[in-house]
C-alpha cells in the first residue's frame, strides 16, 4: 500500500512537471514556422562536429567503466562496453526511476563478463564518484584554457572551436594511451585487484548481528579492493570521465555556434553546470521537461536570443538524450543476440590488467 502511494506521488509530480514545462517552453518557444526557419540556418558543420563529440562523449563513459573492470582483472570489449554504455544511458532517459534501473542493468552486465558481486557494485559507485569529480575537473580547469588564449568571448566562435577540436583530439589520445596499455601491446600488464565473492557468515549468531557483521566485513573488503587498484585505472577512468564531460560540453557549446549564438565559454560553462545539477532531481526520466526550461532559461540569462536559444536547446537534446534511445534500444537488442559469458572465477594474473 506504501508503494502504491509513492508511486501514485511519483506519477503525480511528473505530471505536474510536465505541464509546468509545458506551458514554459510554450511562452518562450518561438511560433513553430520561425522555429523551423531558424533550424534550417544552422551551420551544418558546426552540427556535424556537435554529434561527433556527444558520440565520441559517450564512448569514453564506455571506456571509463571497461578500464576499472580491467583493474579488477575483468576484460571487456569496447564494442560490448559501448553497447552497454548505449543501453543503460537509453534506460536512464526513458524509465521512471531510470537512474536506478540503469545501474542494475550495469551491473548485471558487469557480473556477466565475469565481475564478483563486490566488484560489480564496487565499480558501479566508483564510476560514479569519478565522474562527479570529472565534472568538477571540466569546469574548473578544461573549460577556461581557450580563455587564456584569446578574449573570453566566443566571437567568431574562435574560442568554440579551440576547445571543441582540443578536447576531440585529447579523447584520441587519451583513447591510444589506454589501447598501448592494453595486454595487447605486450604492455602494462601487471595484476589487478583479485576478485571474491562475498563470504557468509554461518554460525548461530541471530540473523540480524549475521547482517550487520556482513555489512562492515563488505565495506572493508571494498575499501581493500579500492585501495589495491592499479594507479593507471585511477588515472586513467578519470581521464575518461573527464572527457566524457568535457565532449558532451562540447557537443552544447558546438550547437550554440550552429546557431551563431555569440556567449562567453565561462558563461555557457555555468549554464551547463547548472543543468547537469538539475538533472539530478529524479522527477521525469532523464530530467525530461526539467533540463529542456532550465537550459532554455539559461542560455537566455546568458545573453542569447531567443530563437537561436530555443533551436540550441533542441538540438542539443536531440543529440544528447532523445536519440540515444532509439539507439538504445539497438545495442540492447545487439547485448540479447550475443552469447552470454559465464561469471568468471577469482581473478588470476593471467586475466589481469586486461582492457
Amino acid at each position: 500500500m506504501k508503494g502504491n502511494r509513492k508511486r501514485v506521488l511519483r506519477i503525480a509530480a511528473l505530471l505536474v512537471v510536465l505541464v509546468v514545462a509545458g506551458i514554459t517552453l510554450e511562452d518562450n518557444l518561438p511560433a513553430p514556422r520561425q522555429m523551423l526557419t531558424t533550424l534550417t540556418s544552422a551551420d551544418p558543420w558546426w552540427l556535424l562536429l556537435a554529434a561527433v563529440a556527444e558520440l565520441t562523449s559517450l564512448r569514453h563513459f564506455a571506456l571509463q567503466q571497461r578500464r576499472l573492470l580491467a583493474g579488477f582483472g575483468v576484460p571487456m570489449s569496447v564494442p560490448r562496453a559501448v553497447a552497454v554504455t548505449f543501453t543503460r544511458s537509453a534506460i536512464s532517459f526513458s524509465l521512471p526511476a531510470g537512474s536506478a534501473v540503469s545501474a542494475g542493468f550495469a551491473f548485471r552486465q558487469f557480473r556477466t563478463a565475469g565481475a564478483s558481486r563486490r566488484t560489480a557494485g564496487a565499480v558501479a559507485v566508483l564510476s560514479s564518484v569519478l565522474s562527479g569529480v570529472a565534472l568538477v575537473l571540466m569546469y574548473a580547469v578544461v573549460v577556461p584554457i581557450p580563455s587564456l588564449f584569446g578574449s573570453g568571448r566566443a566571437a567568431g566562435n574562435g574560442d568554440t572551436l579551440v576547445l571543441v577540436l582540443a578536447l576531440l583530439v585529447v579523447a584520441l589520445l587519451v583513447f591510444a594511451f589506454d589501447f598501448w596499455l592494453s595486454p595487447r601491446s605486450g604492455r602494462g600488464s601487471s595484476p589487478g585487484v583479485p576478485q571474491a565473492d562475498d563470504d557468509d557468515h554461518p554460525g548461530s549468531d541471530s540473523t540480524h548481528e549475521r547482517r550487520g557483521r556482513g555489512v562492515r566485513d563488505s565495506v572493508r573488503r571494498t575499501v581493500a579492493d579500492l585501495r589495491g587498484l592499479p594507479r593507471r585505472s585511477w588515472v586513467l577512468s578519470l581521464l575518461h570521465a573527464t572527457v566524457n564531460w568535457g565532449l558532451d560540453f562540447a557537443c552544447l557549446a558546438a550547437t550554440t555556434a550552429a546557431f551563431g549564438i555569440d556567449v562567453s565559454l565561462i558563461r555557457l560553462a555555468t549554464v551547463y553546470l547548472t543543468v547537469q545539477l538539475v538533472r539530478q532531481i529524479p522527477i521525469s526520466p532523464g530530467g525530461i521537461g526539467v533540463v529542456e526550461v532550465a537550459l532554455l532559461a539559461g542560455l537566455v540569462s546568458a545573453g542569447a536570443a531567443q530563437g537561436p536559444a530555443a533551436a540550441a536547446m533542441f538540438v542539443y537534446r536531440l543529440l544528447s538524450c532523445w536519440m540515444i534511445i532509439p539507439l538504445g534500444l539497438l545495442a540492447y537488442a545487439t547485448l540479447r543476440r550475443r552469447r552470454p559469458v559465464e561469471p568468471a572465477e577469482p581473478s588470476t594474473p593471467a586475466m589481469a590488467g586486461q582492457s
